[in-house]
């Protein structure tokens, strides 16, 4: 048996273990995607996104791997494709416009455009600290502006189809409005970002913009943000928002063209990210985002899920 085939029979058996450990029920009728079709993942160099990216790549599709460091990015995608999975690299930083520009035109000239798009790329918390500010704008400026931005260039790519492409957001239980232990102090402010009719890009903008400011001036533990894994928990409470703002939009779009986004929390996942101190492996956290991915039909928009069930913003 040759080397191909050999991969081959690895990703085969792989592919068969994942869809019983996931119960993943996609049957062959409902498998809309195909080698050609295009999926984007960023940070996907270790932890999440690399076991997303790895996924995707199990079921057949071709997977845009990124990464901010291009050492990192090679090394993973060369492991992956000696497992015989359609991965290819390139190098992405989403904090940068100039790396996001190139890469959207390199997407255009390769692909023509994408099918799917998962924005892992993210700052994790201070795991020093319950109430972690030191690198508030660092985590606020990767996790939302970050994500905001590869959105708003990614969209312009996306393939139209009968069933959609799709948008997942990696985000965090943490930035949920309605936490129990864990959310805005503002009264009025968490109503404004609730409320459909008021949710507003420049109300989701203006509320990290005053929290960085507060942070800046010393006053943010006033009570009004989130205790817990502060600037962490306004960051993905800001994807959320995002989120459903950005699904509202799509919806109403004067083409018809179907996009839909969701965001999903992983959980506690065991990565460098987390000091491995996580409970759960990274292909469990994977899971979720890899189902919104790849949902076979009626394709929900504007929801935020954990262990593929719904749950509350």
């Amino acid at each position: 048996m040759g080397r191909k085939e050999r991969a081959k029979e690895r990703r085969e058996k792989r592919l068969h273990e994942i869809s019983e450990q996931r119960k993943i029920p996609y049957t062959d009728q409902e498998r809309w995607w195909c080698s050609e079709t295009i999926a984007v993942v960023t940070g996907a160099n270790r932890g999440i996104g690399y076991e997303i990216a790895r996924q995707l790549a199990l079921h057949g599709l071709n997977v845009i791997l990124t990464s901010r460091d291009s050492s990192n990015g090679h090394e993973a995608t060369e492991v992956l494709r000696e497992e015989g999975l359609n991965v290819t690299f390139h190098q992405l930083d989403i904090l940068d416009p100039v790396s996001i520009q190139l890469f959207t035109g390199w997407l255009q000239q390769n692909y023509g455009g994408i099918d799917i798009l998962v924005n892992n790329a993210g700052v994790n918390f201070n795991l020093g600290s319950d109430n972690s500010v030191e690198f508030a704008e660092k985590v606020v400026a990767t996790n939302y502006f970050g994500t905001k931005s590869m959105i708003e260039s990614m969209i312009p790519l996306m393939k139209p189809s009968a069933l959609g492409a799709r948008i997942v957001n990696v985000s965090s239980r943490l930035g949920r409005l309605n936490g129990r232990r864990n959310r805005l102090g503002d009264i009025t402010l968490r109503q404004q970002l609730a409320d459909e009719d008021s949710l507003s890009e420049e109300l989701i903008d203006r509320t990290v913009n005053n929290f960085l400011e507060q942070v800046k001036q010393g006053s943010w533990a006033s009570g009004v943000w989130p205790q817990m894994f502060t600037d962490y928990s306004v960051s993905k409470l800001a994807v959320n928002a995002y989120t459903r703002l950005t699904a509202k939009t799509l919806s109403n779009r004067s083409d018809g063209q179907k996009i839909h986004i969701n965001c999903y929390c992983p959980g506690w996942v065991k990565t460098a990210m987390t000091g491995w101190a996580g409970n759960i492996p990274a292909e469990e956290g994977a899971d979720t985002g890899v189902w919104l991915a790849l949902l076979p039909s009626q394709p929900v928009t504007g929801i935020f899920f954990a262990e593929r069930r719904e749950i509350s913003f």
